[in-house]
């Protein structure tokens, strides 16, 4: 069943990654995720304590990039900068797989880099994002089964920044080979309604996007609200 434009806004991560991100531009993404009930603002981590500060009150989780945007940072770095983020307020940590250990064969240490991030977040809501375009369809199967036993509760597709955004294919894909309780988190790419809905109808329990205000108007207009 497709979602009414307010459970979709629900389902929605406002995200601003850009390396030129400002101050004021957080201020604003966090007013945008305030005003139309976005799950969470997800920002670079220098700005985790702004974004908690703006979205106190609101029910709106603040989101931290962890291991950005490659992912082949020592676990031990990663664990510290979880350990900051959720130090600073953070309630939702998206970190990036150690692609190339993935792609080397190494699945212990990808293991323990999840775990690491897992344990050190202390319950907050952790995704791992795969960055599907870099990987193949075994390789894709193997992080799903890596992430679950870690302990992980989301597998996301991209950072947004690799050349590949989320695909239907790839949605299906996970969300065929994972548990119903570990989510899937289409990101990269999504901008408009359709696109969205498409992500969530092939399995998509969550959306990163930097247009969240302009996907849920549109919706809003299709639905003659």
């Amino acid at each position: 069943m497709r979602p009414t434009p307010q459970e979709l806004a629900g389902m929605i991560d406002h995200t601003l990654i850009r390396p030129t991100t400002t101050q004021g531009e957080v201020v604003r993404l966090c007013q945008e995720a305030r005003d139309y009930h976005f799950c969470a603002a997800c920002v670079p981590p220098i700005y985790v304590p702004l974004a908690v500060q703006h979205l106190k009150d609101t029910g709106v989780r603040a989101g931290a990039v962890v291991g950005f945007p490659l992912g082949y940072q020592n676990p031990e770095i990663k664990m510290m900068e979880t350990a900051l983020a959720i130090r600073e307020g953070a309630g939702d940590i998206d970190m990036v797989m150690n692609i190339a250990a993935m792609k080397s064969g190494d699945f212990s240490l990808v293991k323990r880099d999840i775990e690491g991030v897992v344990r050190t977040a202390s319950g907050a809501t952790v995704k791992v994002i795969l960055e599907t375009c870099y990987l193949t369809e075994a390789e894709k199967l193997k992080a799903c089964e890596i992430l679950v036993e870690a302990g992980a509760h989301f597998a996301k597709t991209s950072t947004g920044l690799a050349g590949g955004g989320a695909t239907v294919g790839d949605i299906r894909l996970l969300r065929r080979h994972l548990p119903h309780w570990v989510g899937v988190k289409a990101a990269g790419g999504i901008r408009d309604c359709q696109t969205a809905m498409a992500m969530i109808e092939a399995g998509a329990n969550r959306i990163g996007t930097s247009t969240g205000p302009a996907i849920v108007d549109s919706c809003r207009a299709g639905a003659g609200e």
